[in-house]
Order: structure tokens, then sequence, then C-alpha cells
């Protein structure tokens, strides 16, 4: 199955879930994408696809400039992984397919 598509996500942030809309959009083995949620919209910068496994990095404004550092697994209808904040650690990421 692909790992393409629309994912409701949460990642358990220090703040609290957030939870989101991740779009994934496949070109070979890069993609594109967005994260929208409440803390506003990312885009996917960098995004490389290795099989079933998803890693990127989003540029962070709210609440504080940073780049964030990001690795997920699709298997089948669900994505795990986590969102990498520097020195605020590795937060969890988990979500379903839409």
């Amino acid at each position: 199955m692909s790992v393409a598509g629309t994912w409701n996500t949460v990642v358990k942030s220090p703040m609290g879930d957030q939870s989101g809309t991740l779009t994934v959009v496949v070109d070979g083995d890069t993609f594109t994408g967005q994260m929208a949620g409440g803390m506003g919209t990312m885009d996917v910068a960098e995004g490389k696809v290795a099989g079933n496994t998803l890693t990127w990095k989003m540029n962070m404004v709210v609440p504080m400039p940073m780049t964030l550092d990001c690795e997920a697994t699709v298997d089948g209808d669900t994505i795990t992984g986590a969102v990498n904040a520097g020195a605020f650690g590795a937060m969890p990421l988990s979500g379903t397919r839409a």
C-alpha cells in the first residue's frame, strides 16, 4: 500500500497533544506535502521515501522558530513515528489514513 495520502495525526508534545493533518504527495523516492494543525501549516522539506518509511523536515514558527526532524513508518492505514524538536527531544507521532 502506498505511503501517499492524507493522514490524521497526533503529536504528543510538551504542550499537550497536537492534532494535525499530514499530506504526503510521493514522486519516486521523494515527497512533498504539509502538516496543518492548531499551530498553523508547515511545509514538508527534504521529504524522502524508503519503502514504507518517510523522513522529512519542517520549519516551525509558532510558538518558537525551530527545525523539526521527522520520521514515520506507514503500516497499511496507520502511521507511527517521531518528531525530533532539538533540545525538547523526540515527540511520538501517530495517526490513521483519512
